[in-house]
């Protein structure tokens, strides 16, 4: 491609007039259709300008053919961040499931009698144990998988249209609804069970299996949430590039929020486990402590990404 035709391909996946790119060059419009109709070349200022503008070298936008290029990369980072946000979701929704589940056999548990040995605390924790090793190694997989994409590609072109973008904008909307709903119907379920049969609260049985339903609806809304969220940063290509460079605010927030949830995962682990592997009732409640660690760490990012 000449550079005409680079020039008028950028300026039109980024959605711009050329009135309003002759306005960001300070020069005439008719000069921005002559560089595009190659009959007349910029100078070289003005080619370092349009390099800035479009996130591109100049041999790329000389010489190259950006269409082509674009391309390439869109795909490999499309197809990077999607499989990401799916197994982020799936990696989270697996633990939150396990909790679930865990749930469910402390019902069972009492329906059958606490001296059966199909149902011993020690074997539910074991159950739960599993999914939170499978969500575990998702999720550090994945997190590695991400970390090496990122080193190799620091900087990622800016590809997407704004059509895209908004297109997806939409998308975003529903999906947030959904999770929202779900989260409600997963409430109204327990408050009108509840009312309708207000014995179930001394009925160990019936409670863990509503509360073991209650967490398979927040399950499906958490995973709704990650993977919306995860697939919405994939449209900031600004904040991605920011994010990869050292030297800026958001690489140095970012660091600090990775240090401190990992502390406090680390802190949430060790006290389920003394909970978990300990007595009594405690077992029932310590899953709890990875919801509180959750929260702890969307706290800490909130507030570390919002100082001064």
């Amino acid at each position: 491609m000449s550079l005409g035709e680079n020039l008028q391909y950028l300026r039109k996946k980024d959605n711009i007039t050329q009135e309003q790119l002759a306005e960001q060059l300070d020069v005439s419009r008719q000069s921005v259709s002559k560089w595009e109709s190659d009959t007349t070349y910029p100078e070289m200022d003005k080619l370092l300008q349009l390099c800035r503008l479009f996130h591109c070298n100049m041999d790329e936008l000389v010489q190259g053919n950006i269409r082509e290029i674009n391309l390439e990369g869109k795909e490999e980072y499309d197809k990077h961040m999607n499989q990401f946000s799916i197994f982020i979701a799936l990696g989270t929704g697996i633990i939150i499931f396990g909790i679930a589940v865990m749930f469910l056999f402390y019902g069972l548990n009492y329906f059958v009698g606490e001296n059966t040995e199909i149902f011993k605390e020690d074997l539910t924790t074991l159950i739960f144990f599993i999914f939170l090793t499978i969500g575990v190694a998702i999720l550090i997989l994945m997190g590695m998988q991400h970390s090496n994409y990122v080193k190799k590609n620091p900087v990622i072109d800016f590809f997407y249209t704004q059509k895209e973008i908004d297109e997806f904008d939409r998308k975003f909307s529903i999906f947030i609804v959904t999770g929202v709903l779900l989260i409600l119907i997963g409430i109204m379920l327990m408050l009108g069970i509840e009312s309708i049969y207000p014995e179930i609260d001394s009925n160990e049985y019936l409670e863990s299996l509503l509360s073991c339903v209650f967490m398979i609806f927040i399950t499906i809304a958490v995973m709704i949430f990650i993977y919306a969220s995860i697939r919405k940063s994939k449209y900031d290509i600004k904040e991605y590039n920011e994010s990869n460079d050292k030297e800026s605010d958001l690489y140095k927030k970012n660091n600090l929020t990775s240090t401190v949830c990992s502390c406090i995962i680390m802190i949430a682990t060790i006290v389920f486990l003394i909970a978990g592997l300990g007595f009594g009732e405690w077992g029932m409640s310590a899953p709890v402590c990875y919801s509180v660690g959750g929260i702890a760490c969307g706290i800490a990012s909130i507030i570390i990404h919002h100082r001064k």
